[in-house]
């Protein structure tokens, strides 16, 4: 299989922030690049398809300046042939034009399969649907940025069709897919593989989920030798690119799913009453899929609870509000023999809930950590039994990094760590209490498969302490393996074909 292998530097202002010197890109195939978040994969990329502004950073491709790349045929071509399907999609979409208009723009226009693309990332969704998402033209609020992706993904579809002749045309997808649930994920890889399959193009696509290599495996076998799989990880402070084998996940998840898992007949610890109000919505929560058999949200001691929605139905919301975070119009939440409504004064929570009987690891490490604090700070004002020496910390820090962190480490400021980095600290900082719920929104969120692991054995360890544990999270494959089927939970919006239940009397 034919390879390019790049040296690349970037920094910014003489702080460096990537330097790999075997970064390998292999031509007409699927290259499915992992590893954690903030260590470079997008920044990298990014280089590679000529959009970094080298005003803004000052960048080297294999020891020549980036002006000199910009101007090579390599980058020439990817830039005209290919496309780049960004993480955040509002930094490619004109708020100026509708997503049509968008959609039909310059070689994008050449393509007749937009109808059949469309319907297949909007699955199950009638033509009205889509015709009135077309018509938006993109705002912070609207569309979603499930729907954002979707559109940016339709775009590259129709450029890879336009670009079918080719030979020199390269496909980036960064989180293609982090906005959408399990079934619409399914649908662009669909897609990805269909468009791929009978072409010549290089394809890279930048994820931190894992279970993408279950649904290859399974479901694309025939395709599976031009489908490569790369880790880039971070050691020792340095860059490198490693092959990652399949099996290394799919044998770790066979053991996993091996595993018999019945539900726990233990005391509950929390309930909460299915019903809820929350920003003019209301929220329900059911056992079935289809929302029609409302039952409370249960937490017992030493089991797994997993809520389960589409992402944007309110599953962070949920337990925001749980937290007493944010104000519901109308909820009852039974914790131990405490009851807690609309009408609790937030003061309830912060005397008798944070960091007392529950604890949550939010979904995006930046809202719990102080970004100007250094490492060795993140544990200071957590209510923890004993003192905390620089020793104490960095053994807690060792459980879920690689290495024992070093004084320098310790003494780094957050703001400049990776994001897998940030992730493990903001799941520290809760594991190391001792509450007797664990809330975890999104837990796996940006880590490598290395960290993933020793996060699912982390749990498991708390579980055996006694405590209950409450998940939402979109690694279904991953958290099915810690679930047992009667203690998962459906959060739905409302819906008009179900009948309402009567629950004037609480």
């Amino acid at each position: 299989m034919n390879e390019r292998k790049y040296n690349i530097r970037i920094s910014s202002e003489g702080r460096e922030l990537v330097a790999i010197d075997d970064f390998r890109l292999a031509k007409s195939a699927i290259t499915v690049l992992l590893g954690e978040s903030g260590i470079g994969k997008s920044l990298i990329l990014l280089a590679i398809a000529g959009l970094i502004d080298p005003d803004e950073l000052d960048v080297q491709i294999d020891g020549k300046p980036y002006a000199a790349y910009l101007r090579s045929q390599e980058a020439i071509d990817i830039r005209r042939n290919g496309f780049f399907v960004f993480q955040e999609p509002s930094s490619h979409l004109n708020p100026l034009a509708t997503l049509r208009a968008q959609l039909r723009e310059g070689s994008l226009a050449k393509t007749h399969d937009e109808e059949r693309i469309l319907r297949k990332l909007w699955q199950n969704s009638t033509s009205s649907d889509i015709e009135s998402i077309l018509d938006v033209y993109p705002k912070p609020y609207r569309p979603s940025g499930g729907e954002k992706q979707r559109i940016l993904a339709a775009m590259a579809f129709k450029k890879m069709a336009a670009s079918a002749e080719l030979e020199d045309s390269t496909f980036i997808f960064d989180e293609p897919t982090g906005n959408l649930d399990n079934r619409l994920r399914n649908e662009f890889l669909d897609l990805l593989i269909e468009n791929f399959r009978d072409r010549t193009a290089t394809i890279v696509l930048i994820t931190h989920d894992y279970s993408i290599i279950s649904r290859f495996a399974s479901t694309y076998p025939a395709v599976s030798m031009r489908i490569l799989y790369r880790e880039l990880m971070l050691e020792r402070g340095k860059l490198h690119l490693r092959d990652f084998l399949p099996g290394e996940y799919l044998s770790w998840l066979e053991k996993r799913n091996a595993a018999v898992r019945t539900a726990k007949k233990t005391e509950t610890i929390l309930r909460l009453h299915p019903d809820i109000e929350i920003f003019g919505r209301t929220l329900s929560i059911s056992r079935d899929k289809e929302g029609c058999n409302l039952e409370p949200l249960v937490i017992r001691k030493g089991a797994v609870t997993y809520l389960k929605a589409p992402s944007g139905t309110g599953k962070t919301t949920i337990v925001k509000l749980m937290m007493g975070l944010i104000k519901p119009e109308k909820m009852l939440m039974e914790l131990g023999s405490a009851v807690y409504t609309e009408k609790t004064n937030r003061n309830a929570w912060a005397r008798g809930v944070w960091g007392k009987q529950m604890t949550m690891v939010f979904q995006h490490a930046d809202e719990s950590l102080n970004q100007n604090s250094k490492v060795k700070d993140v544990f200071s004002g957590l209510p923890i039994a004993g003192p905390m020496n620089e020793r104490t910390i960095a053994n807690s820090i060792s459980e879920l990094f690689e290495e024992e962190p070093s004084r320098d480490f310790l003494n780094t400021k957050v703001k400049y760590l990776s994001g897998g980095q940030k992730q493990r600290l903001n799941l520290l900082r809760s594991l190391i209490l001792h509450t007797d719920i664990l809330i975890l929104d999104e837990p796996l969120n940006g880590l490598d498969f290395a960290s993933a692991a020793k996060v699912i054995t982390k749990i498991e360890m708390k579980l055996q302490s006694g405590i209950g544990v409450l998940v939402i999270s979109h690694n279904e494959e991953i958290f099915d393996t810690l679930v047992a089927a009667d203690d998962i939970y459906y959060l739905h919006s409302w819906s008009p074909n179900c009948t309402m239940p009567d629950t004037s009397k609480r």
